[in-house]
């Protein structure tokens, strides 16, 4: 790859100066070359991926017409458009080839960004995951994993992909990796890097890797501290006043009862403290403030 790129670039360089060259990314010719040694998986990829084979005598007329003309990269290939066109509608497939359908481009880029959108009747992840319980979500995303893995290998049947066998094991090369990134990224709207199936090595790992980024856990959130809870309880109090006189002359008087309540109970707690000025914020800990708040707003 490195020493393709430095080819198309020092063609394009050469244009630059005047100068002739002619860098031509080559599809997949059905007889000779580098297509020899693919297998079968692969050269199924590669149909889905909107390439297919061609013969030499129409690959020499590509070569002849590269000859011809002033680009300095050109990418002769057979390709099956309307392979390129489900591949867009998807969001998915590869990116320089999508704008040449209609909507290709587009619907890549909305892609990038939301996710491909379901089929007709289909449920999206983000909701068939909050309609599933909590124990069970790992297990969707597992079944998820399973599903790709086979579809972009080769495999009749997620069935035979085992959970914990390693990614590359499985056969699993840089190309098939970008290829089933993208199918992840449509299916669940993230950015995952194209490095995924070497970051988290088994289809086991990968669904926990989805669930902590698609349904991350959720605990208790650590207190606010005393400041911080004044400040709200402050800005609660204004929001609040603009209904003042709606809420009645009863509300306020309980709301100002109760703030009086917390002051009192404050200077008590300071008092205990042996710190009646204003350090006794500092000596006193967030515990002992919020139980003392809590009993006197009535929440314990």
């Amino acid at each position: 790859a490195a020493a393709n790129t430095f080819l198309d670039a020092l063609a394009h360089h050469r244009h630059t100066q005047g100068q002739p060259a002619t860098s031509l990314a080559w599809g997949l010719w059905d007889e000779g070359g580098m297509g020899e040694r693919l297998s079968e998986a692969d050269l199924a990829r590669l149909r889905r991926s909107g390439i297919v084979p061609m013969p030499p005598a129409e690959a020499l007329r590509m070569l002849d017409t590269a000859l011809g003309s002033d680009e300095a990269l050109l990418y002769p290939a057979r390709l099956d458009l309307s392979a390129l066109r489900t591949l867009a509608a998807s969001g998915t497939g590869p990116e320089p080839l999508l704008g040449l359908v209609r909507g290709g481009a587009v619907r890549r880029t909305a892609a990038a960004g939301t996710g491909a959108r379901p089929g007709a009747g289909a449920v999206p992840l983000a909701d068939r995951l909050a309609a599933t319980p909590a124990e069970d979500r790992e297990g969707l995303l597992l079944g998820l994993v399973r599903e790709h893995v086979a579809a972009v290998l080769g495999h009749g049947s997620p069935d035979r992909i085992e959970a914990e066998r390693g990614l590359l094991d499985l056969g699993f090369d840089s190309l098939t990796a970008v290829e089933f990134r993208n199918r992840l990224n449509a299916v669940t709207a993230l950015r995952l890097p194209t490095t995924v199936v070497f970051d988290h090595p088994t289809p086991a790992a990968l669904a926990r890797h989805l669930l902590a980024e698609l349904a991350p856990a959720t605990g208790p959130a650590d207190p606010a501290g005393p400041l911080e809870a004044i400040e709200r309880l402050d800005a609660l109090l204004r929001q609040h006043s603009a209904g003042a006189a709606a809420a009645g002359a009863a509300e306020a008087a309980e709301i100002t009862q109760r703030l009086q309540h917390v002051l009192q109970s404050w200077h008590s707690l300071t008092a205990s403290l042996g710190e009646v000025d204003d350090g006794g914020l500092d000596s006193a800990t967030d515990d002992e403030l919020f139980d003392a708040l809590d009993k006197e707003l009535g929440l314990s």
